[in-house]
Formats: structure tokens, C-alpha cells, sequence
């Protein structure tokens, strides 16, 4: 199965508690890739306070296997998004549930091997950190990382560093967002940054620019999918589109590989265009709706045909 690890949190939106929706980079990505028919397990820390039991109904209702997740009375994070009058950001992420992850029971996950996937909060915050790299280290089949910077939040860039260079080492796809590079390795050009890791373990490298779309990088070269011309979405706002980008390339992966790691330099720069395509109508129809709601598979094939919005 896919397995996202990582934190779960709300996003308020607008500043208004009543429009609390659950959000979390790798939670977000495991709602994405589960409803498009992928089975898919979280694994992180829930809180049992009210913004908790949130965000386990909607991992439920979205079909996420929640035997290896743990819960904890310590709080749910909150992401504070202001979209109005103009947007801003703040985080209440001290002693959260999404840092306490005490261990991961691998046996509960079952057979693999899974696709293991990562980032954003859960890869440096806590104890959770060291956690989540030592499963990553461990993993035997493929694994996905988005480091999904959140710049406002990391207080200790070493320790960031630390981490995400725990998650290369392990690496089979890497998907980040022109801003993320920029502040991952400023100054370099992406194509620059894709060589690098394409010299080491990682196999692919996702570049998402928003509206102008997303470049894929393999050793066969490199590949431009435009950005998506949906006529019938009006975009909401962009929380969770790249997150649902995401979720719908680990689907495709699982339908073509399952978890094997071997098998992804197997697919060619034809087959990375109907799957980068795919997720960008994802990550588009998210963008019509508040907060990360990712698609579910009837929705996506609706659109799939038309020219494909890739998200960040």
C-alpha cells in the first residue's frame, strides 16, 4: 500500500474556527491518493481533542487505513490561513499531537513492499522527526519525499537540513515546488538542483510551478507538462493542490509498480507525462474548492481528457 507519514493538523481558514478543515501535507496526500482507489495508511500522531476527531472522520470517510496511526491528548496543530483581504500566515504548533509520535508498528502496515511517503511538518518537528527518518532509512520499497517548505515555520534551519538530508539518502522520487528549491538552494536553477539529486539515489525529480506547470526529470531527460485549462473550475484558493498532485502520482505509481523501487526507472518520459498530466487536473479541481478537498476518482475522469492546473 502508500504509506504518507507525517503530521496532521487544521487549517483555519479566514481566521474562523467554525471553518476548521484538516490539513497536514502527508494526511493530505493520503485523502488524495485514497480517493482515487489506492490503498492507503497514515501514520502519525492524532490528538483525541475535537480538531482530532476532525481530521480521523475524514481520514475514515476518505478510506485511509488507520491501523498503524497513533493518538495522544496533546493538541492539534493549527494552520492559520488568512485568504482575505490579503493572505497571510500563522502557526499554534508548540507540543502538538503531530510532533509526539512514539514508534511506528510496521506490522500492522502488512506485507510489503509499500510506497513510503513524507515531508513537510513531520519531516523535522519533534520526536516524530527522528521516527519517521529511522522508517525511511529501514524502507524497502519506494519511497516519496516532498519537502513542502513552510519557511515561516522552521525555526532551525540546521536541524531541517539535518533531516531532509536523512530523507535523500532514502529517496527514490522527489517532488518539490520552484519556491521550495529556491529556498532549499538559492541561486541555483532547477535544472541544476534535479542533476544533483539525480546523481544520487533519487530516480525523479518533480519541479511544480503553479500555473506554469511542472517539469519532470529522469536520467532520459527532462519533460514539460503545461499548466491545466479546465474551463469549468474557478479557483477557490490553492491550499492542498500540491498535496493532491502528490497523492494522485503515488496512485499511479502503485496502479503501474505497486511498491517496487527497482521498477520505477522503468517507466519512460512518455509514461511521466500521463501521470504528472493526471495529478495536475488533480491539484486543479482542488483549487475550486476551500482548504485541501482533494478530488475523488469519478471526479478526476471527468476532467482527465482536458489539457492538464499543476499545484505547489
Amino acid at each position: 500500500m502508500i504509506v504518507c507519514c507525517g503530521e496532521a493538523l487544521v487549517d483555519v481558514l479566514d481566521g474562523d474556527e467554525a471553518r476548521s478543515v484538516p490539513g497536514g501535507g502527508p494526511m493530505n496526500a493520503a485523502v488524495a491518493a485514497a480517493r482515487l482507489g489506492a490503498p492507503v495508511a497514515f501514520v502519525g500522531r492524532v490528538s483525541t481533542d475535537a480538531a482530532g476527531d476532525l481530521i480521523w472522520r475524514h481520514l475514515q470517510r476518505s478510506g485511509v487505513e488507520l491501523r498503524a496511526c497513533e493518538r495522544g491528548d496533546e493538541p492539534t496543530a493549527k494552520a492559520i490561513i488568512q485568504l482575505s483581504p490579503r493572505p497571510s500566515f500563522r502557526f499554534e504548533g508548540d507540543n502538538t499531537a503531530d510532533t509526539a509520535l512514539g514508534a511506528v508498528d510496521s506490522a500492522a502496515l502488512g506485507d510489503g513492499p509499500h510506497i513510503l511517503h513524507g515531508g513537510t511538518l513531520g519531516m523535522f518537528r519533534g520526536r516524530t522527526a527522528e521516527v519517521l527518518a529511522g522508517l525511511a532509512a529501514r524502507h524497502d520499497g519506494l519511497v516519496s519525499l516532498d519537502p513542502n517548505v513552510r519557511p515561516a515555520i522552521i525555526d532551525d534551519r540546521d536541524r531541517w537540513d539535518h533531516f531532509h538530508q536523512r530523507w535523500l539518502s532514502a529517496c527514490d522520487l522527489y517532488r518539490a515546488s520552484d519556491e521550495d528549491l529556491a529556498w532549499i538552494w538559492p541561486r541555483r536553477e532547477a535544472g541544476d538542483c534535479a542533476a544533483e539529486l539525480l546523481a544520487g539515489r533519487i530516480t525523479t525529480v518533480m519541479v511544480t510551478r503553479g500555473g506554469q506547470g511542472v517539469t519532470v526529470y529522469t536520467d532520459e531527460g527532462e519533460l514539460e507538462v503545461a499548466a491545466s485549462s479546465i474551463d469549468a473550475i474557478n479557483t477557490a484558493d490553492t491550499v492542498g493542490a500540491g498535496d493532491s498532485f502528490v497523492g494522485s502520482v503515488l496512485a499511479s505509481l502503485w496502479d503501474r509498480l505497486g511498491g517496487d523501487r527497482s521498477a520505477l526507472v522503468s517507466l519512460s518520459l512518455v509514461d511521466w507525462r500521463g501521470i504528472a498530466e493526471r495529478a495536475a487536473v488533480a491539484a486543479a479541481i482542488t483549487c475550486s474548492r476551500p482548504g485541501a478537498d482533494p478530488p475523488f476518482a469519478h471526479e478526476l475522469e471527468t476532467n482527465v481528457e482536458q489539457p492538464a492546473t499543476g499545484g505547489r
